[in-house]
């Protein structure tokens, strides 16, 4: 046994030193996962044009369309993605399970009569449920509904190749590829049902989750990703829009005022887990930029990741640069020598394909990351030229250590790090001028997401 020990404390080491030196170049811990890697290089474009050309097949996937059918309207589009993620499933070991979640919706504006709305439900779980530490979930979706010009119109032709063929599509095809790999959280894909008729499917699941006091611990909503040229000409094939919004409904009283008396303003959740995004999309997908929109969503939409960020889960929206208005929300046909609707012809998939790296990237390697820590403090009980933080001791046996973040309180990203071993640190930036992070990472370099301290004594 003395030799096994020696090897695992000289590895131990070397990841030590080399994390070390990387973040003292670059602020960042550079590994790179090498199974992670292989991810993102499984996920297909191909794979995703396939998945759009099926969905737009159905003619039109209104939320209040045809049910019975096999070959038109919502209901056999559902029972097709029910089908596509069983077949995933097969190749999962029966750790993934797959479901439809189904919620009776009364009448409203968009709803003239009580509707069940199915959202398409694929859970991976874990490769060891008695794993030590907290049980985690990871959920990635698009919604499958889709709408022409009038949102009551549930049987004109609505192909829904963009919105959201492409977000459904990015996620059945992430859930194919992770299905066939293990990790240390529960990744839940969903294809979510009446977001066209108010963000329906996605606020049911999330109020379930709530309920249910889940451990939520990111939502990526992927909503229009295929899109490269927009109504006025212009292209964009190298980056994609993420969606970030600060303060939530229960940021009121008392966690308002602390978190304006700390500068936490841009340093909610869903804006942390931003940050996050960006760091591993360069880490992984280095030819591709995820550029923050500190914003909710654009004026005039919205998207299934705001029930999440509304009840204090961090989510966020990718979304193209170049939208293309001819395409969203059109009835199908041609005026004026112009085609308008939203067509398979109009996704560039090799973007979609990009985008869907990003994700597959920054789900696999939280999946695969150990929790965030808990009860990390900044400690201010005296004054001083440095700053102390302190924080509990992960669970989780392949924990290497923990990354402290800092930056200026008027930069928007870290700018600097520092490695520990240690369960408290002291580093060199003062707490009265520096905003503070704490990550944990294990011995493959996969970290979790940042956590903010709050004050301790």
């Amino acid at each position: 046994m003395a030799p096994i020990r020696w090897v695992w404390f000289s590895t131990a080491l070397l990841f030590f030193c080399g994390a070390e030196r990387a973040i003292a170049q670059t602020g960042s811990v550079l590994e790179v996962n090498p199974t992670i890697r292989k991810i993102v290089a499984e996920v297909s474009s191909d794979n995703i044009r396939m998945l759009v050309d099926k969905l737009a097949s159905f003619g039109t996937r209104h939320t209040l369309s045809d049910t019975v059918s096999t070959t038109r309207g919502i209901g056999a589009a559902r029972r097709w993605i029910k089908s596509e993620f069983e077949k995933y499933a097969a190749a999962s070991g029966g750790r993934m399970k797959v479901a439809f979640h189904e919620a009776l919706i009364p009448a409203s504006r968009r709803i003239p009569h009580p509707t069940n709305l199915v959202n398409v439900v694929a859970t991976l779980n874990p490769k060891n449920a008695a794993a030590e530490g907290p049980k985690r979930f990871l959920v990635v979706g698009g919604h499958y509904d889709s709408r022409a010009a009038d949102v009551m119109d549930a049987a004109i032709d609505a192909p829904g190749a963009n919105d959201d063929g492409s977000g459904t599509a990015v996620t059945m095809e992430l859930a194919r590829v992770l299905s066939r790999h293990n990790f240390d959280a529960t990744i839940v894909f969903i294809a979510f049902a009446g977001e066209e008729q108010g963000l329906l499917g996605a606020t049911a699941w999330a109020e379930m989750a709530r309920a249910n006091g889940w451990n939520l611990e990111a939502m990526l909503n992927n909503d229009m990703v295929g899109s490269t040229r927009n109504g006025l000409g212009e292209e964009e094939t190298g980056a994609v829009r993420l969606y970030a919004e600060a303060l939530t409904p229960l940021d009121t009283g008392s966690v308002l005022r602390s978190r304006n008396s700390l500068g936490l303003e841009n340093d909610g959740l869903s804006r942390t887990l931003a940050r996050h995004i960006t760091e591993v999309g360069k880490k992984y997908v280095p030819d591709f930029d995820v550029r923050i929109i500190y914003r909710r969503d654009r004026f005039l939409r919205g998207g299934d990741h705001t029930p999440f960020h509304e009840r204090g889960f961090a989510a966020v929206r990718f979304v193209e640069v170049k939208e293309n208005y001819d395409h969203q929300h059109q009835n199908v046909r041609v005026e004026g020598g112009k085609q308008y609707g939203d067509l398979p012809q109009f996704v560039d998939y090799e973007y979609a394909g990009k985008i869907a790296k990003v994700n597959a990237a920054v789900v696999a390697s939280l999946a695969s990351a150990p929790a965030p820590p808990k009860n990390v403090g900044l400690v201010t009980s005296q004054l001083g030229y440095k700053s102390t933080l302190r924080w509990e001791k992960n669970p989780e046996l392949d924990v290497a250590g923990y990354v402290v973040r800092y930056r200026e309180t008027t930069s928007l990203v870290w700018q600097g790090s520092v490695f520990t071993a240690d369960t408290t640190i002291t580093v060199d930036q003062s707490k009265d001028d520096y905003l503070f992070g704490v990550q944990a990472v294990d011995r493959e370099g996969n970290v979790s997401l940042v956590i903010t301290p709050r004050p301790v004594q």
